[in-house]
């Protein structure tokens, strides 16, 4: 117990240093959380969503996971994404990766490390597409930076596949989808310009028409 003390001793004064600031901040929490986004990020420790975008709780719905994938028979991001677009009504869902990301290293790897190999293996995959231009990286690192960027774009494109986004674009929702990657040694923020708005850039296989109702 004697480990995770500190933790409760910070989360007081965390509470009273917002109280003391905002006296209603947490009567408004109990009530609704209108977030305008959805952060599908890594569960990497060292990049805590809320707060390298300067948001408060209530203001970023968050799914996070080992290397920021979209799987596409992930039962919980798939129900993180439903209930973020049709309930919570987000307007933006965005992808977020990091540079030097261990997940994305792991991938790149002979090693077996059990589960996470599975987990990891829509990785290796966007590495088997990209094999030519990322063996023509000689450095390691930068290597490893750019898949981090390919796998970030790659779960773009997933997302814009799933029936949740499509159906919400259907609807005529305002949902745009983005793919940024995190900077952990600058704490900056990259946008790589592949923000999708609606269902024309979706390769036509994946397009799904609109959902029919019940009868």
């Amino acid at each position: 117990m004697a480990d995770i003390a500190p933790l409760f001793e910070s989360n007081r004064a965390w509470a009273i240093s917002k109280l003391n600031a905002d006296p209603g901040f947490f009567d408004r929490l109990t009530h609704q959380q209108t977030p305008s986004y959805l952060w599908i990020g890594c569960a990497d420790s060292r990049v805590p969503a809320n707060e390298i975008v300067g948001l408060d709780p209530g203001e970023l719905f968050v799914h996070r996971n080992v290397a920021n994938l979209v799987h596409p028979a992930d039962m919980n991001c798939l129900a993180v994404l439903q209930y973020a677009i049709e309930y919570l009504k987000v307007k933006h869902v965005i992808v977020t990766g990091h540079y030097g990301c261990g997940g994305v290293r792991a991938a790149m790897q002979p090693q077996q490390l059990g589960l996470i190999d599975h987990w990891l293996r829509p990785i290796r995959d966007v590495y088997a597409k990209h094999e030519i231009e990322l063996k023509d990286v000689v450095d390691e690192y930068k290597r490893l930076n750019l898949l981090c960027e390919m796998n970030v774009r790659e779960q773009v494109a997933n997302l814009a596949k799933t029936t949740i986004v499509q159906n919400a674009w259907h609807r005529g929702q305002d949902l745009s989808l983005h793919g940024w990657v995190y900077g952990i040694s600058n704490g900056l923020i990259r946008d790589l310009g592949v923000t999708i708005s609606g269902v024309e850039p979706v390769d036509r296989i994946f397009r799904t028409e609109p959902a029919q109702s019940a009868p």
